[in-house]
């Protein structure tokens, strides 16, 4: 890291809530927030936050062709701006993405082209990824450089790299940076069960979503859970009174596909992240690991292998959010960052039910990985 940068306020709406003491008091539950629809699992959003994006949609009449991707975007980005009290002077920055983006509008829009082969007007606007950072940037009325980008699920977690190069190239002051999804449709959750990857398991389990299955001897099957959600963190230079953790280190990393959806066994990419991220810090001084493990055998078996051959015998304890909130794609990383926040505020260790871990004596470090399709790693190290 060129220079210290802070999280100074974070905000994000999921399966858990929105506020912050909402979000924590749902991790501290040792309980899923998964739903069915159309007979499937999915990690919704709550009733009442549903009705709250209906009224934000219905506040502009700009805003009524939006798709849920832009709208969670800006309902979290509000909040989080107000949190962090920045005004639409400060200019900053905005780099908000999604693996998939406008996918809910995109399918409207195609069925309606096949019945009547025509496109409607505002097809092309309002389902390009740009809109995400656009329309946030236009509700907040900010001026500021603003980016919309897709690097499949870790998306999240480079968009954060971006707004920390942005702020030590010393173009911008402060950056607002996360991810939003609203992949709960028939054709994303097809596409996912086409893979193969998308858990069969029903409300009547415990435990529907199983990431990890190396620490998880019952597992014997995918069992990914799409979730919809954004989440965003407020950036800045230095050691601001009011910051909630500090950004330590960054790691990123590709690497050779073996096809099309595949990591290599060991996780090269998550090696040389992990790598990268520690720095000049020792393995033994990471205290948690908030893994990616979205729920794929082979995925969360290959990051599992990656984090033994960079950490072997002092592997820190590992954690998860995804068996309580699903997988929601690009806003994931960020969410992950979110919890590893919480920690780290909280001095307290949320563990998964099915892992047998011990509680780490301390928590001063904790490491956020991600990757996605193609291979893109990201791993996060904060320390508070």
């Amino acid at each position: 890291m060129q220079q210290p940068i802070s999280i100074t306020a974070l905000s994000s709406i999921s399966s858990l809530g929105s506020t912050p003491e909402t979000v924590w008091q749902s991790y501290l539950s040792n309980k899923h927030y998964f739903t069915e629809k159309n007979g499937v699992l999915v990690a919704q959003l709550p009733k009442p936050l549903k009705q709250a994006i209906a009224q934000l949609k219905n506040s502009n009449p700009k805003y009524k062709s939006l798709d849920d991707s832009v709208l969670f975007a800006m309902y979290a980005s509000r909040a989080a701006v107000k949190n962090a009290q920045w005004k639409a002077s400060d200019n900053f920055g905005i780099n908000i993405g999604s693996s998939r983006g406008a996918t809910a509008l995109f399918e409207k829009y195609h069925e309606a082209f096949l019945n009547k082969n025509v496109a409607e007007t505002l097809s092309s606007p309002t389902t390009t990824l740009g809109n995400i950072s656009s329309w946030v940037a236009h509700d907040l009325q900010t001026r500021g450089p603003e980016v919309s980008h897709s690097i499949t699920c870790s998306t999240a977690l480079h968009a954060l790299l971006n707004g920390i190069a942005w702020l030590n190239a010393g173009m911008c002051e402060k950056f607002l940076v996360g991810g939003s999804e609203a992949p709960l449709t028939p054709f994303t959750i097809a596409q996912m069960q086409a893979l193969k990857i998308y858990s069969r398991a029903d409300l009547e389990v415990e435990i529907p979503s199983f990431p990890n299955q190396a620490l998880n001897p019952n597992k014997t099957e995918n069992s990914m859970i799409l979730g919809e959600a954004a989440a965003v963190v407020c950036l800045e230079k230095g050691n601001p009174s009011n910051a909630l953790a500090k950004i330590m280190g960054l790691g990123y990393a590709t690497e050779l596909l073996e096809h099309n959806a595949s990591l290599s066994t060991n996780a090269n990419c998550f090696q040389r992240s992990m790598t990268m991220a520690l720095g000049e810090l020792k393995p033994e001084e990471i205290d948690v690991i908030v893994t990616h493990t979205p729920g794929t055998i082979k995925g969360d078996q290959a990051e599992l292998n990656a984090i033994h051959t960079i950490f072997g015998k002092k592997t820190p304890v590992l954690t998860t959010n995804k068996w309580k909130i699903g997988h929601s794609l690009g806003a994931s990383g960020l969410l992950s960052i979110e919890m590893a926040v919480f920690m780290l505020q909280q001095q307290q260790y949320i563990a998964v039910p099915y892992l047998a871990s011990q509680t780490p004596q301390r928590i001063e470090h904790i490491m956020v990985n991600a990757v996605g399709f193609g291979g893109n790693a990201v791993s996060i190290l904060l320390s508070r």
